[in-house]
């Protein structure tokens, strides 16, 4: 399906009026229970942390947000998703490789996709549970 197809397919036109004004997310916080593993995991793939507050808050610029991990009393993230995005489609590869030589178990290799708009897309599930999703922008 071209792109085009897919918006009339998906998206609502007029698009709804938003409630609020809303210039982005922050950033994303991960409770782990395995808090030092989940340290050192995320360290292999980005390098050492920009943030550190203390023995129990870790955090990695990801853009203009923030990737913070805490330690939790109980297991680690459930039902959600990590999307990252990167620049070029071919640091999709890299960061998905990155994941997966860390100790990530592959969900869905690269491949194109329409997700909002054309994308470079892969997905990983870290060894606690998060499911990341690393998408680049493409032209269709």
């Amino acid at each position: 399906m071209d792109f085009s197809t897919y918006r009339q397919a998906y998206f609502v036109d007029p698009a709804p009026v938003p409630r609020f004004s809303l210039s982005g997310l922050n950033g994303v916080s991960l409770y782990i229970q395995d808090y030092e593993r989940a340290v050192a995991f995320y360290q292999e793939v980005f390098g050492p942390p920009a943030y550190v507050e203390g023995e129990w808050t870790h955090g990695w610029p990801i853009g203009k947000d923030w990737l913070t991990l805490f330690p939790s009393s109980r297991g680690g993230p459930a039902n959600i998703d990590l999307t990252i995005e990167v620049v070029t489609a071919e640091a999709v590869t890299g960061l998905y490789q990155a994941f997966i030589d860390a100790g990530a178990r592959s969900e869905k290799g690269p491949s194109n996709q329409l997700m909002y708009q054309p994308v470079r897309y892969a997905s990983v599930i870290d060894p606690f549970g998060t499911i990341i999703v690393i998408v680049s922008q493409r032209d269709e």
